[in-house]
């Protein structure tokens, strides 16, 4: 592994209710978001999760609104793991198109982004299992096979 100066993100996004009668104006309900990124030279890798902590009076409507099953009922109120991805200052692959001139994560700089929801999952089976440093440890080395990869990187690429 490269010695690489890392610097680790964490940030907790608000929920909201931006619901409106006008379905042009409603933008829906949403829990707290975590965000955990490690950023470095050559980009940003991160992990998400909404953890459906919502607003006391989204809490109350959703705790006394009918359920058809049990399904239904978990996802309300349990923890989703929603990202496991990078933000780069370049394409990674031919195509690759920019997806904001201004990312938030890039300094306000062009990004080029790609992730996956699935892999999400064993980076919080990580968190709940053996607390955030396990996490950290995760995201650095997915930054370094990400930004600084070699033939043996590649093949640890979804580890």
């Amino acid at each position: 592994m490269s010695q690489t100066k890392l610097e680790r993100i964490v940030k907790f996004y608000p929920a909201f209710d931006k619901r409106d009668p006008d379905p042009a104006k409603n933008y829906g309900i949403h829990g707290v978001e975590l965000l955990m990124a490690v950023k470095g030279p050559k980009g940003v890798v991160q992990f998400k999760l909404y953890t459906n902590w919502q607003l006391p009076h989204i809490q109350e409507e959703m705790l006394n609104k009918p359920v058809r099953d049990r399904t239904t009922a978990m996802w309300r109120f349990l923890p989703m793991p929603t990202d496991l991805g990078y933000h780069s200052y370049v394409p990674h692959y031919e195509d690759q198109s920019c997806i904001t001139d201004a990312c938030e994560l890039l300094d306000g700089k062009p990004c080029y982004y790609d992730g996956s929801g699935l892999n999400a999952e064993p980076v919080f089976k990580l968190l709940v299992e053996k607390g955030d440093e396990a996490v950290w440890r995760k995201l650095e080395r997915y930054y370094e096979v990400t930004f600084n990869s070699d033939e043996t990187a590649q093949e640890d690429r979804n580890d």
